[in-house]
């Protein structure tokens, strides 16, 4: 395996200004989850997505609860100056790419599903950058007309992409654990530098069938889709199946792409040359 060239992470580094400068004023909304504590619904995030928001780009992160009835997708375009669309439990809900439901693999999050998707083909066609991440990746390639697999383990020659049950350990959870091959002439490859990095995983649910904008940017060694891109998106438009919220200022796979996107959101230049 490579390791992440001069463009990724080498001599370019964060440019003449850190992220967290080019962030300072920008409000990013992360999308949020439907859960249940205690018999109460709440919605929620992992705290790492508005810790390396405010880290990393020094913007403001503010949570986009899943509820379509309090929601307005033309307004949330308008307020913000990207879109998270983070990693959770709930998948995706069959019926949104036409496979059916199972109780086995609940629970689902039909709220979530009611804002993220609309909101994901606004983003897209109004240029506001959008960053999809584990479920994020899912959803992007749902809403483009894409399919699912609820158990990407189950598919021939896949290797399970959940991580072991004895890991408990932060640092553990979210080891690197497989390679991703970059698709030559990509931006994933431009912008990392190299034909070939390496990721944590903790999926279940994957890519089954690309949708019709989505363009394929790396797969694991099983083929799994880990890396996409939004076809003749006008803006930043990128997802992937790893957690790359863990740790990015100690982990340069993930640290590449939060730079790419906190230029984007400055209305920098993001792409390579």
């Amino acid at each position: 395996m490579l390791g992440i060239g001069r463009r990724g992470m080498g001599e370019r580094g964060m440019g003449e200004r850190g992220m967290g400068e080019r962030g300072m004023g920008k409000v990013i909304g992360i999308m949020g989850t439907e859960q249940v504590v205690d018999g109460t619904t709440s919605q929620r995030m992992n705290v790492m997505y508005p810790r390396v928001i405010a880290k990393m780009m020094e913007a403001v992160p503010l949570m986009i609860p899943g509820l379509p009835e309090t929601q307005d997708i033309g307004h949330l375009v308008e307020m913000f100056d990207g879109i998270v669309l983070t990693g959770a439990r709930p998948n995706v809900h069959p019926s949104e790419w036409g496979g059916a439901a199972d109780a086995a693999h609940e629970p689902y999050d039909r709220g979530r599903d009611g804002v993220a998707l609309p909101l994901i083909r606004a983003c897209v066609e109004t240029g506001l950058p959008l960053f999809g991440i584990c479920r994020g990746i899912q959803e992007m390639n749902v809403a483009f007309g894409g399919t699912l697999h609820p158990e990407i383990r189950d598919l021939p020659g896949r290797m399970n992409h959940r991580r072991p049950p004895g890991d408990t350990q932060r640092a553990d959870i979210f080891q690197l654990r497989h390679k991703v091959a970059l698709a030559p002439g990509g931006i994933f490859a431009g912008l990392y530098g190299v034909d070939e990095i390496e990721t944590n995983s903790l999926h279940g649910q994957g890519i089954e069938a690309p949708g019709a904008r989505i363009t394929v940017e790396g797969r694991a060694d099983d083929t799994t889709i880990e890396a996409v891109s939004v076809a003749g998106a006008p803006g930043f438009a990128l997802g992937v199946q790893w957690h790359a919220e863990f740790d990015p200022w100690d982990q340069p796979v993930n640290a590449v792409l939060w730079e790419a996107f906190a230029r984007a959101v400055a209305g920098e230049p993001w792409r390579p040359v």
